[in-house]
């Protein structure tokens, strides 16, 4: 019956949405085919995680809707105040139970393409329940780890395993765990929101009503009650995002990836979506994997980061032991601001201004250990260096009769870190084909060399 109300031309973006092509076009993609398989087998099969399926469908499934309506039976984040919406944002890294088993692991990954490495030897481990931040600029492979993750792309060499289970060799069980959120969501345009959810439930082997009763406190979970019965083609694009969680979660997934989930939103809607996602970890127990290049939200809701750049992971861990790590590695970075009382009330000129500013920079040089020194739009001046400074700079301040304003220590912020990391890759690499041009030419030398003495 619900095939027919299917547009022809109706496309998805999502994993969760291509198995509805699989039905009305019979040319399902990879990923559709799979969930198909999935569902149609599950008389037949019970899966690795303790969800019955097969035989046992119809308990397994009143009971998942018991245990998702019962999770869902809570204020929505559009209802929330902005104090409860700060409240849901506001965390503490995970330290219980749970944090130190690992379901996600990467050894070795590799994909290539041609000559065009995308993912370069990747180790990665992602602990169970955290939300774990995969950052990097477009073309990092980012992408390309997650279609392996997904079993949508094998990779060149290496594996990648979730709950145990080879993402390679069986796919099909590791799509029943894991739901995916695209950066662009697909849903069928003619159809509302609250149908598309229930296409979705009845894909996965949910009863009627148990998926009508999941998809209801669902809408009402991701705050979107009020257009389910909306035509989805008039949705915008934070409205297509929230709906595509509440049709990640229509087959309650222990993992979720998501890929880009804050791009081109709203700031509102930005912080009611990472609080929302925020809340899957800490209250549902999820894992979430989350890859993007938004740095301030993925600050917000991550308990680790992993920073890729070309294919490789140059950094991982939580971002106060990158900040340390940095410094460790004799990278220190402090902002401050000073004012010299000035007699005449109007001394405090453009020019003047000026002046201070050159002025400060040339005695911040002065103190050893200071590499770099920079100002900013509003006067600040930013210093990095090989060791702690502040104490050296608050007596050279002193003696030359400037007052102390303002004083930050940085690393603590995931864009400082994040542009340190970068810059460092891109100087060990610029090394590393510096070296490799030097052996050619003394490699070449030599062979010149050599066929000069035979002749």
């Amino acid at each position: 019956m619900m095939q027919q109300k299917l547009s022809p031309d109706a496309t998805a973006s999502s994993a969760n949405a291509s198995s509805r092509d699989a039905v009305t076009k019979q040319e399902p993609e990879a990923y559709g085919a799979e969930k198909l398989a999935g569902a149609a087998g599950s008389e037949s099969t019970v899966e690795t995680n303790g969800r019955a399926t097969g035989t046992e469908a119809a308990k397994a499934a009143d009971k998942s809707g018991r245990s998702s309506a019962k999770r869902a039976q809570k204020k929505s984040v559009q209802d929330m105040t902005p104090e409860e919406l700060q409240a849901a944002c506001d965390w503490q890294p995970h330290t219980g139970h749970g944090l130190h088993e690992i379901i996600i692991r990467t050894t070795d990954l590799v994909k290539q393409y041609g000559d065009v490495t995308a993912v370069d030897h990747l180790n990665l481990e992602i602990h169970k329940g955290e939300v774990f931040g995969l950052l990097g600029p477009n073309g990092a492979g980012k992408t390309t780890t997650t279609l392996m993750l997904l079993g949508l792309t094998d990779p060149t060499s290496g594996t990648a395993e979730i709950n145990g289970i080879d993402c390679t060799k069986n796919s099909l069980a590791v799509k029943r765990i894991v739901g995916y959120l695209p950066d662009n969501v697909g849903f069928y345009p003619d159809m509302t929101g609250r149908e598309n959810l229930l296409f979705s439930g009845e894909m996965n082997g949910l009863s009627c009503e148990t998926a009508r009763a999941r998809a209801a406190a669902l809408l009402e979970r991701v705050g979107m009650t009020y257009a389910a019965d909306r035509r989805t083609g008039t949705y915008s694009r934070g409205m297509r995002q929230r709906l595509g969680i509440a049709d990640v979660l229509m087959k309650d997934p222990d993992i979720i990836i998501m890929d880009e989930p804050t791009l081109g939103i709203d700031p509102q809607g930005m912080h009611e979506l990472t609080a929302l996602i925020r809340e899957l970890s800490v209250k549902d127990g999820r894992t979430i994997l989350i890859s993007s290049h938004e740095l301030y939200q993925i600050q917000e809701i991550s308990d680790r980061v992993g920073i890729f750049v070309k294919g490789k992971m140059i950094a991982c861990g939580r971002i106060d032991e990158l900040g340390k790590q940095l410094q460790n590695e004799g990278l220190y970075m402090v902002d401050f601001k000073a004012e010299q009382p000035a007699s005449d009330a109007n001394a405090s000129t453009e020019a003047q201004q000026i002046l201070v500013g050159e002025h400060l920079k040339s005695l911040v040089r002065s103190i050893p250990g200071v590499r770099l020194v920079g100002q900013k739009e509003d006067g600040t001046i930013h210093v990095e260096s090989s060791e702690d400074i502040r104490r050296t700079l608050f007596q050279k301040l002193y003696e030359d009769g400037y007052v102390l304003s303002e004083l930050h220590e940085r690393g603590g912020d995931l864009d400082e870190i994040y542009r340190k990391y970068f810059e460092k890759a891109e100087e060990d690499e610029e090394a590393k084909k510096q070296e490799e041009a030097a052996a050619q030419e003394t490699k070449s030398l030599s062979k010149k060399l050599l066929s000069g003495f035979r002749k």
